[in-house]
């Protein structure tokens, strides 16, 4: 957001006007909460992105905050529908959420990850054809990302390492979880991006930009003067939410939320 420096001789200098963020002229954005393996709210949201933006001669831009996977049934689909049927005319950026990186750390290390089974890493793997079973001892991990390696399609891997961090459009940033508040977006840690909630949420303290998150599960959206959450539990309250950016103006596209 813009930076004021005001001078004054003597007194105390007013606090300035606050400044209402915005994107760049001629960009819409659309930005998608936390999917989880809900793919039959995705395709319904697509849809009503599709209307939304037909007719918008401007660049159309879809960022989507990351969590594809884990706890509904269909992450698989999830990621397919998003590598075979993106939605067309629009620019795409794919961030990542926790749930991917610790599906990743788990190729690599399945004891040390073990913990993601029991945060809906069971119902990915049974999405990939991978039975987890009912019950798990430490000699079954190996086996397990052995599975999961042999039936994860090498685009699907590609995409989750290739899923970035950070957006940035006009006054606003994208990240998964939130930021290290009164740390500069370039020096922020992935950890942070990525597993971030109460030194996030629970502070007021201004950042350079408006940050629009996921990963925090609030009822109704949270709109905030320092950031914006979306993720409204989709994969079980079945509402999976757009935020629609343009300009100064904001509003919202929701599944399962009708006027």
């Amino acid at each position: 957001m813009r930076n004021f420096i005001s001078k004054w001789l003597g007194g105390t200098a007013p606090e300035p006007d606050p400044v209402t963020p915005s994107i760049a002229p001629g960009r819409r954005v659309y930005s998608i909460g936390d999917v989880h393996g809900r793919v039959d709210l995705l395709l319904e949201l697509h849809r009503m992105i599709e209307t939304d933006a037909a007719g918008y001669d401007g660049v159309k831009v879809l960022v989507y905050l990351g969590d594809y996977i884990d706890r509904g049934e269909y992450s698989k689909e999830v990621i397919d529908l998003l590598l075979e049927t993106p939605l067309p005319g629009f620019e795409t950026v794919c961030l990542l959420g926790n749930h991917e990186q610790t599906l990743l750390d788990f190729l690599q290390h399945p004891t040390a990850a073990a913990g993601w089974l029991n945060f809906g890493g069971r119902d990915t793997l049974r999405s990939y054809g991978v039975d987890p079973g009912s019950a798990l001892i430490r000699s079954d991990l190996g086996g397990l990302r052995d599975g999961l390696e042999e039936r994860l399609p090498r685009h699907h891997l590609e995409f989750f390492n290739g899923c970035e961090l950070i957006h940035v459009e006009g006054d606003y940033c994208f990240v998964h979880a939130g930021i290290r508040p009164g740390v500069a977006l370039t020096d922020q840690r992935n950890d942070d991006l990525l597993w971030i909630r109460e030194d996030f949420t629970g502070s007021r303290q201004q950042h350079d930009h408006v940050v629009v998150h996921g990963h925090s599960i609030t009822e109704e959206v949270a709109f905030h003067p320092n950031r914006i959450g979306i993720d409204t539990g989709a994969f079980y309250t079945g509402v999976l939410t757009a935020l629609v950016l343009e300009g100064e103006q904001r509003r919202l596209l929701q599944t399962g939320v009708h006027a």
